[in-house]
């Protein structure tokens, strides 16, 4: 087959194959020139060839005692060369190729034959290496397509091609005809308009913005985020068929990050993820039916209506928490979200205060929220200003503003080297702007006052590319960090934030292209930043600071809100900052954004939310795609659930082994047919209350209400807040929880053990009282998970909660967890001969205990009446150095272990994966 191969054009007549063939000894036998020196030895042989220089006595030059001139240049010639061939072979002996001088995150597979998979200042020499080389190449333009996708759209292509030259003539026939000028390429003189305003209909959902004619296609059921291009080619993405949250996100990166993430994220760098997916709703209208509105989405808190929240109200703090809606005699949470206030004009507050009506004043606010939610949210919402009167309004902006994420260390850092506060004039200076450039020096977002925000306009980053590194001053020497920190002077000169305006984010999304910059960077001065024209509008920006819902030094996080086609420019150059501990920022998916949050103990939404409706459409989602993976494993490579053997004759794994079976756990009824969609159930059930006539039932007939899809049971399940939970944990012997309530409580491993998605949660067991039989005696025995004799028993032994109690790690006197069966063997006796060394070493490997427990030696999990809920999310967590979890609990049996056994022991539970046999002991606590 290698004869077949078409030599490459341009290349000479040698051959692709660098190796010698093997050659045929007189004896018949096969060798090849290669050596069977090892790789280090051949490669130091290598060296000291190239480094050994080769000359010629002089005496060859002399002949009878005289000088000859001829042999004497001769030998300085042969001298010089063998110089020059030892300088040639040292610099290649230990040189490397160019795609192997590429830092490991911009390796590519193909860089070694393909000079375009390297950087741009390297595929000179990449081609130069290649030729001298005899590499072989690949040109794309030349090669035959190999699938049929590819064949067709070649021919497409070669038939286009044809077209538009038969056009082209036709085109310059009719012109000679005619006897006018066809002007250069033959293509008609367009007229440039600028773009079109975007359209914001009030009340009703907008579209995306249109996108490019060729990646039109592409975008038919989903939406490109405005840095897709970038994230295609670093990450891997959502299937184009499969979008997720009706958006093509990135799931993470191609490299490994799982172990960089976890440092830049904790210890040195930031992570940076574009968020702008995110869904933003605007909602306006008089201050008194905003706060109805909000009240009826579950902002009751009286701190944030009485004095504590004049902040908030005043747009100088944002609120972040559940928001949720009332159906029937309870609420059900529908997601997280972000409410921010914009403040009002001072010529505006002095109108209201003369007026004395502050209930009247105009008032406009965002509601950010997460795309699985959003839908729902914006029912609500809808349904909600139309009872207001005066009437308000809603806005769909979530392709008006667009989102980065940034945390670790160096968050703060990076986007001080990225936005410049933007001024018209030296002296209007936004307050929101100064307070921010004095920033400098801190490292964690979640130091700053809690809920604060910055809102000022930025410069276009691209004016001020490549970024450089800020100063960042010495802790002794910033005093003015401090004071900032301390009073947060963010209240003086306060006016209506840019980005609240259409108008502003309309200018801002005219920046001039890049082609523009670089023409003028050209004119410019090396190395100068370009002045800010008349051309470059400012850019209205909103940053967010939050911290971790989990008590804790956990790192903070920082948003950044600008307007939608702003994201592009900056996310290019947050890419490239220069961080003062050395690369640059990391590139951050979905998977990581979960992974952070695991590590901090907090749950992730939708994931660890199944009591929303956007965390039951997760969870049946992992369920489908569960069972499908579990349906492509052969039968001998995946868990029998019916044979799982749990000890003392129980059989099976509970409920089912690919879900949180939180339908088993509260035995709820089958699924019912009914409407799937929550939102329409809802506004069915506000109907009812509100007179309104029902849809008529009689034109549909017995088949369409059998075909209608099925509503899971999982729908009725409600979620408890940490506050109400607490509140029930507090007030003994009074107060019990809704039915059918869970808690989400994170999980900390007491020992051993790694908690894996859909594990079980059980409570200790309950004591029992022991049963005396006359055949058997009365001295406490513990059955085994795994012994094979206990399986003839239907009872779990009475003392099982104690022979998990003293599973608990002992304290020895400093405090640390250490117990004696952690402690080594002990040493062997001096002076002792060789046959008594051998029985005490075999009696040492028979009596001493292994340092680890072994599978069998723990005691059997509890019995079904004893789960109290599942684990959503779990692993090992690089933060704790052990396994951890978050899971979700049922409240009434958390309610009840920990009224009955007290804090201590209530809140000790037994994690058991699915499909495993052995469990291990954890703490909860509320998340």
């Amino acid at each position: 087959m290698d004869g077949k191969r078409s030599q490459p054009s341009g290349k000479g007549t040698d051959p692709r194959k660098r190796k010698d063939p093997p050659a045929v000894t007189k004896d018949g036998k096969r060798t090849t020139t290669t050596t069977t020196t090892p790789a280090r030895s051949a490669k130091r042989v290598k060296f000291q060839d190239a480094r050994n220089i080769r000359t010629q006595p002089s005496d060859a030059a002399l002949e009878d005692g005289k000088l000859d001139l001829q042999k004497f240049l001769n030998s300085r010639e042969f001298e010089i060369r063998a110089l020059e061939s030892s300088m040639r072979k040292c610099k290649a002996a230990n040189a490397t190729r160019v795609f192997q001088q590429v830092p490991r995150a911009m390796r590519r597979r193909t860089a070694s034959h393909n000079a375009k998979r390297v950087p741009k200042k390297l595929r000179v020499r990449a081609r130069r290496e290649m030729m001298e080389d005899n590499t072989p190449t690949v040109e794309s333009r030349k090669r035959r397509p190999r699938t049929t996708r590819a064949r067709i759209r070649a021919e497409t292509a070669k038939k286009l091609r044809v077209l538009s030259a038969k056009k082209q003539k036709q085109r310059l026939k009719k012109a000679a005809a005619e006897g006018a000028s066809v002007p250069e390429g033959g293509n008609k003189q367009m007229v440039q308009t600028r773009p079109a305003r975007p359209k914001i209909r009030r009340d009703m959902l907008n579209e995306p913005p249109k996108a490019e004619s060729k990646f039109r296609k592409r975008q038919i059921n989903k939406t490109w985020l405005p840095t897709h291009l970038w994230h295609a080619k670093r990450a891997n993405m959502t299937e184009p068929n499969k979008p997720l949250w009706r958006f093509a996100v990135p799931l993470t990166p191609t490299e490994k990050c799982y172990r960089p993430t976890h440092r830049a994220s904790g210890q040195k760098g930031v992570v940076v993820w574009d968020m702008s997916y995110m869904s933003t709703i605007g909602l306006y209208g008089t201050a008194e039916g905003v706060e109805r509105v909000l009240r009826a989405l579950g902002l009751t808190q009286e701190a944030l209506w009485g004095a504590r929240g004049q902040k908030w109200r005043a747009g100088v703090r944002k609120w972040s928490g559940m928001v949720s809606r009332q159906v029937k005699d309870s609420r059900r949470d529908i997601g997280p979200a972000t409410v921010v206030w914009n403040p009002q004009a001072p010529a505006q507050d002095d109108e209201v205060a003369d007026s004395g009506s502050l209930s009247k004043a105009q008032r406009q606010l965002f509601i950010r929220t997460h795309p699985s939610c959003f839908l729902e949210l914006f029912e609500q919402l809808l349904k909600l200003v139309k009872m207001q009167t005066p009437r308000l309004h809603i806005e769909d902006l979530r392709f008006e503003i667009g989102s980065i994420e940034l945390t670790g260390p160096a968050s703060t850092e990076t986007l001080l080297g990225v936005l410049r506060p933007f001024y018209d004039t030296q002296g209007d200076n936004e307050r929101h702007g100064q307070v921010f450039k004095s920033l400098a020096g801190v490292t964690n977002p979640a130091s700053l006052p809690k809920d604060a925000l910055l809102a000022f306009s930025a410069q276009d980053p691209r004016l001020t590319y490549p970024p450089n590194r800020i100063n960042i001053p010495n802790g002794s020497s910033n005093t003015g960090l401090i004071e900032t920190l301390t009073e947060w002077p963010v209240e003086e000169g306060l006016k209506p934030f840019g980005i609240f305006s259409r108008d502003a984010r309309f200018q801002a999304s005219k920046l001039p292209s890049q082609k523009a910059i670089n023409r003028r960077k050209g004119a410019n001065a090396p190395g100068e930043p370009l002045p800010a024209g008349p051309t470059d509008p400012p850019i209205p920006v909103m940053l967010l600071a939050s911290r971790s819902s989990i008590e804790g030094q956990a790192q903070g996080t920082w948003t950044l809100l600008a307007p939608w086609k702003c994201i592009t420019p900056l996310w290019y150059v947050l890419m490239h900052y220069p961080l003062t501990t050395g690369g640059n920022p990391r590139l951050g998916g979905l998977d990581e954004q979960r992974q952070i949050a695991f590590e901090q103990g907090a749950p992730w939404f939708p994931a660890d939310f199944p009591a929303s409706d956007a965390g039951l459409k997760w969870e049946l989602e992992q369920r489908a795609k569960r069972k499908a993976d579990w349906d492509r494993r052969p039968k001998g490579k995946r868990v029998a659930w019916e044979s799982l053997d749990l000890g003392a004759g129980r059989k099976g794994e509970i409920g089912d082994g690919l879900a949180c079976d939180f339908e088993h756990l509260f035995a709820l009824p089958a699924n019912k047919r009914a409407n799937p969609q929550p939102i329409d159930q809802a506004i069915a059930d506000a109907a009812e209350t509100m007179d309104v006539d029902p849809p008529e039932r009689s034109t549909r007939t017995e088949t369409e209400r059998a075909t209608e899809p099925a509503v899971p049971s999982l729908g009725l399940i409600q979620h408890i807040s940490k506050a109400a939970f607490s509140s029930l944990l507090g007030s003994r012997n009074s107060g019990t929880p809704p039915p059918n309530s869970i808690v989400t409580v994170s999980l900390n491993f007491m020992g051993r053990g790694v908690a894996n998605t859909c594990a079980r949660i059980y409570r200790l067991p309950t004591r029992r009282p022991v049963i005396a039989e006359a055949a058997e005696p009365t001295a406490e025995i513990d059955i085994l998970a795994t012994d094979p004799a206990s399986t003839d028993s239907e009872s779990l032994p009475s003392n099982l909660r104690d022979q998990w109690l003293r599973r608990l790690p002992k304290l020895n006197n400093k405090g640390q967890g250490a117990s004696s069966r952690l402690a080594g063997a002990p040493r062997m006796p001096p002076e002792v001969d060789m046959e008594t060394r051998k029985r005490l070493l075999a009696e040492s490997l028979d009596a001493t205990e292994l340092p680890f427990s072994r599978p069998a030696d723990h005691p059997p999990c509890p019995s079904e009446d004893d789960l109290i809920g599942f684990v959503t999310t779990g692993a090992f967590s690089l933060s704790e150095g052990r396994g951890t979890a978050v899971g979700s609990i049922s409240a009434e049996k958390a309610v009840e272990a920990v009224r009955d056994a007290g804090a201590r022991e209530g809140k000790l539970c037994i994690v058991r994966n699915a499909g495993e046999t052995v469990g291990w002991l954890a703490r909860w606590q509320l998340a």
